[in-house]
């Protein structure tokens, strides 16, 4: 199945608008970032986690509405696993002494003619989501230097360099997604945890597949169409692989969008990185990382020309009526 077979889009032409377009989102999202900055789950600041099983099903509007009495009304509760299962957590910023026991003892009062069984109790310390923090940010990075290296040794090294700052594109303009849909959109309940991570990474790898088939196209018709125009070929390629985009970036997005909205709480947060890292990447593949290695060669072949003309002397020829005046 092919869509738009005989596509001739200019894309490369104007990437100087799709990079000011580019700039505006990113600086957009790191205002907001600093303003308001990012909402952490306890898997980063600490807290406790309570696993509960309740019977007869109790309602999340009930939970938080006997938790909101004890002033933990902010509290995270998300079904888990079975229907009568639900996940709450509680940051250390809110937490006090015997939070757990505080927790059930409120429930049981406010909800008297429902069994509530604690199937699992979990404390994390500051320390240790410092240490998760850190750990998930180093992941990041190494993940983008083992690309670096991975695409260098395949491509050239200006590929290797446009491929990376277009994941640090997605990833700025996703994680500044999560911070202005948190506040604008607080149904959503988007939370830097490790399922965000986990978002985040898969995200990079997802932009990073659809730069690579972009890059091998350009390298396959650079072989072909010797001589041409750059960004010819590059338009060429990048057309070239327009159906096969479509098509997976289409899949994924619909899969996504359905995951964000029937998925539930759990995995909501996870459906909405990837659902803006798919639009993103798609985009910095085109945008981003293939208007790099345009913008590189044609200052390479700029700085060259003004080279040979420094060093080629311009031999002036004289004009007739020149020779003709001097000899007067």
């Amino acid at each position: 199945m092919r869509f738009f077979p005989r596509t001739s889009v200019d894309f490369i032409g104007k990437r100087h608008i799709w990079y000011t377009v580019s700039a505006s989102l990113i600086l957009v999202g790191l205002i907001t970032i600093a303003i308001r900055g990012l909402n952490y789950g306890i898997d980063f600041i600490g807290g406790t986690e309570l696993t509960l099983e309740f019977n007869p099903v109790a309602r999340i509007s009930e939970v938080r509405s006997a938790l909101d009495k004890i002033g933990h009304g902010d509290a995270e509760i998300k079904t888990f696993g079975a229907a009568n299962q639900l996940l709450i957590r509680v940051k250390a910023s809110e937490q006090g002494a015997n939070t757990d026991t505080q927790i059930m003892d409120q429930l049981k009062s406010s909800l008297p003619n429902t069994q509530i069984l604690l199937l699992q109790d979990n404390k994390i310390g500051p320390e240790i989501g410092q240490e998760l923090r850190r750990d998930a940010v180093m992941a990041i990075f190494y993940g983008l230097i083992a690309i670096l290296i991975y695409v260098t040794l395949r491509f050239q090294f200006i590929y290797a360099v446009g491929a990376v700052i277009a994941l640090f594109h997605d990833v700025l303009i996703t994680l500044g997604a999560v911070a202005i849909c948190g506040w604008l959109i607080p149904w959503l309940n988007l939370q830097i945890d490790q399922t965000m991570v986990a978002a985040f990474l898969t995200l990079v790898a997802y932009s990073m597949n659809d730069t690579v088939v972009i890059f091998d196209r350009i390298r396959e018709n650079l072989k072909i169409y010797k001589g041409e125009n750059l960004i010819r070929v590059m338009n060429r390629s990048i057309n070239d692989t327009l159906s096969r985009t479509i098509i997976t970036s289409g899949t994924a997005f619909a899969v996504l969008l359905a995951l964000l909205i029937f998925g539930g709480e759990v995995t909501r947060g996870f459906a909405f990185a990837m659902l803006v890292g798919v639009v993103t990447g798609t985009y910095s593949s085109i945008y981003v990382a293939s208007a790099i290695v345009v913008d590189y060669n044609v200052y390479i072949k700029k700085a060259n020309l003004a080279l040979e003309a420094k060093q080629s002397p311009v031999l002036e020829i004289e004009r007739p009526y020149e020779v003709a005046a001097k000899r007067a």
